[in-house]
């Protein structure tokens, strides 16, 4: 295995290794679909709808992959979750290594200014390296998950994502998890999200009202960059 150096607001400065697998089985991933058959995907990187506006490299397809004690946790959220009409919706879970690479090179490029309006209004592209983009993220750990929360009628139907302030991957400080900036009933949302993911065990990351990583994590020395498919 390989020494790397990980950087970024998950694991700011440790030494972790790049796992020899090469497929989903040799990593042990699971796929969540396995432990909650109809849970609610909507994987950003494997289309066009996020801060890249493309396929990041490694997603194949829009599955969402996690080790065993993290889906198994993700798994209760979501049962706790439904007497209340409530449901997840998964926007990234396991992520390649690889896609870390593509973000960097997105965020190296001047001229592609694109998603700007939509991800980082208030934020110079070149001031992204560091807190928001790092050459390795804790999400190729494969115990973190980004996710919001929806809310279904008595029926369970006719479901519609909370209001939580912002999109996904909204770089800028309304993204904060206690965000001043957030109304109150946007508050009380991501307080509820974040009381169903800290029973299960999982934990915040303070700059992202959507980003939980499962504490301890089942292999926290170790990233992977199998792609997703």
């Amino acid at each position: 295995m390989a020494a790397l150096a990980c950087a970024g607001g998950v694991a700011a400065e440790s030494i972790i290794t790049m796992s020899p697998a090469t497929t989903i089985a040799e990593a042990r991933l699971v796929d969540i679909r396995q432990l909650v058959p109809d849970i609610m995907e909507d994987i950003k990187y494997a289309g066009s709808d996020n801060f890249v506006g493309a396929p990041v490299d490694g997603y194949l397809a829009p599955k969402c992959f996690l080790l065993r004690p993290a889906a198994e946790a993700l798994a209760r959220v979501e049962r706790d979750l439904r007497p209340l009409h409530r449901r997840l919706q998964l926007f990234d879970c396991y992520r390649p290594a690889r896609a870390s690479r593509h973000f960097v090179r997105w965020a190296a490029d001047p001229a592609d200014q694109h998603t700007k309006a939509a991800h980082y209004p208030d934020i110079d592209k070149r001031d992204l390296m560091g807190d928001y983009i790092a050459p390795l993220s804790g999400h190729s750990r494969g115990a973190t998950v980004d996710l919001t929360i929806i809310q279904c009628n008595e029926n369970d139907e006719r479901c519609a994502p909370l209001d939580m302030g912002t999109i996904f991957d909204f770089f800028g400080t309304r993204a904060n998890t206690d965000s001043p900036l957030a109304t109150p009933a946007q508050h009380a949302n991501r307080a509820l999200l974040r009381e169903a993911m800290e029973r299960e065990g999982f934990r915040n990351y303070a700059m992202e009202w959507w980003h939980y990583s499962l504490s301890p994590e089942p292999t926290p020395g170790v990233v992977y960059n199998v792609p997703v498919q």
